[in-house]
């Protein structure tokens, strides 16, 4: 058999709580397919498996504790040991025996006075020191359930531990990436002429924001630059083939986390915009997937909401490049020799220079703004 095991979830992650199985013995799974959720300072992470095959051994209980690497389960791979009778039985036989143990006695239902909740749920609250009365039901017939607790324990969860990972994280970057940082300031006049044109002719459904097009502008500049795109890992640059670009979210609970988009470059404007709105909303209810918290190959981070016009934004390790977005401003601008006001953006790069220089970062930038003067090849 072959050993499942703990995920790395983020460069200072040491370990996580397995918080739930969504799978048993002698189940089949395929390559993709969710099988567990951690809790981790980030919340609750759908864990997800890579290779097909035969679920044996569940090895952890619910709300232990596991470091990084360690075994979580057993399981027989597709066309390999599943091919052998022996595992295959060994495996079934596991899953029977499993199916004939005594099972502790059903919770019955609550009380007078009691909130209704399922027995996972329940449980999870004691661990967390959750009220029930204070959590709000999403379940059947106002049932609460483990997800409700989940989202009520992350709410409760104090900033400290979010920015303390956070801390580590960016110290580690300012101490061992040596930085350079570039800007430019981009006339946003024919994406914004584009943008309103677009969400005129289009549904409520398909209408994109500013956003979406500088994410898109931003993947495929990469592809003319493979060196921004990728990882330092052991002492040298690995370029990523799929360009895949996190996005800073900013959680309701404090502190931020980059989930990536995946393939950002090959989306269509619409699918794109519909894949940031489910990545946004599974963030900040902490759920989100294990592919998404470790697939970023490079991250973008905006404040423009915020009324920032520049960004100076800090390398995500092992990332070897961040863009950073200010927001879309009206300012005095020059074009065809006449002053005029405009709508511009001042985009930012930090690179390290251990895998490039600021002529290759200028040529990102320079290649960037083209992309947002020419909105409709996006």
């Amino acid at each position: 058999m072959a050993e499942f095991r703990m995920p790395s979830l983020g460069a200072d992650m040491e370990s996580a709580k397995l918080t739930e199985w969504m799978v048993k013995p002698g189940d089949t799974v395929k390559r993709g397919d969710i099988v567990a959720a951690v809790e981790t300072s980030k919340g609750i992470i759908d864990i997800e498996i890579f290779e097909a095959g035969q679920i044996g051994e569940l090895l952890v209980q619910p709300g232990t504790d596991v470091a990084v690497g360690a075994p979580l389960a057993l399981y027989v791979p597709a066309g390999g040991e599943r091919a052998q009778p022996a595992a295959v039985a060994a495996v079934e036989q596991s899953a029977a025996a499993r199916a004939v143990e005594p099972r502790a006695a059903k919770v019955v239902g609550p009380a007078a006075g009691r909130a209704r909740a399922s027995p996972a749920a329940r449980r999870r609250a004691q661990e967390l020191g959750i009220d029930l009365a204070s959590v709000a039901a999403t379940g059947p017939d106002g049932a609460i359930t483990l997800d409700d607790v989940e989202r009520a324990a992350t709410a409760k969860a104090p900033k400290a531990d979010m920015r303390s990972v956070i801390g580590r994280a960016m110290s580690r970057s300012k101490r061992e990436i040596p930085h350079y940082y570039l800007a430019t300031t981009i006339d946003m006049s024919t994406s914004m002429a584009w943008l309103e044109h677009w969400n005129r002719e289009h549904a409520v459904t398909e209408r994109l924001l500013p956003g979406a097009l500088l994410l898109k502008a931003v993947a495929r500049a990469l592809e003319k630059s493979p060196e921004l795109n990728g990882f330092w890992l052991d002492g040298r640059f690995e370029a990523s083939r799929e360009i895949n670009v996190g996005v800073a979210i900013r959680l309701r609970t404090g502190g931020l986390i980059a989930p990536g988009l995946a393939a950002a470059n090959e989306r269509t404007l619409p699918e794109l915009m519909r894949q940031l709105q489910g990545l946004v909303q599974r963030a900040r209810a902490g759920r989100l997937k294990q592919s998404e918290i470790t697939n970023a190959t490079i991250t973008v981070s905006s404040l423009g909401e915020g009324g920032v016009e520049t960004v100076y934004p800090i390398i995500y390790p092992p990332q070897v490049a961040i863009v950073g977005f200010g927001g879309v401003v009206n300012r005095p601008w020059v074009a065809a020799g006449k002053i005029a006001a405009a709508p511009v953006v001042t985009a930012t790069l930090a690179g390290d220079h251990r895998v490039t220089d600021g002529h290759r970062g200028s040529q990102f930038l320079t290649d960037l703004e083209r992309r947002l003067q020419q909105p409709e090849q996006l």
